[in-house]
């Protein structure tokens, strides 16, 4: 995972998040966020692509967001087995 930038307490779960590293077609307009809790093998994570509203530097964005915010972004990502980001889960 990439440095990560913050956390999110989800369903009493802490989960760090980051920017992917992901990049899509919309390079200035979009990018990818991971979500991971756990570490090891119990390790899971998350994917969703954020279209930020002020800055479109992708970490001064994502400090941008409220924690509800972040939740909603959580809310609308997909598990890692499910994202090209991850490659669909290949470890």
């Amino acid at each position: 995972m990439p440095q990560t930038r913050g956390t999110l307490t989800v369903d009493g779960e802490t989960w760090e998040y980051a920017p992917s590293g992901y990049d899509t077609v919309y390079t200035k307009d979009q990018f990818g966020v991971v979500f991971q809790c756990g570490t090891g093998s119990a390790r899971r994570r998350r994917f969703t692509r954020f279209t930020p509203m002020g800055s479109r530097n992708p970490e001064a964005a994502l400090s941008e967001l409220s924690d509800h915010q972040l939740l909603a972004l959580f809310r609308q990502s997909q598990p890692a087995w499910t994202a090209p980001e991850s490659a669909y889960g290949a470890r």
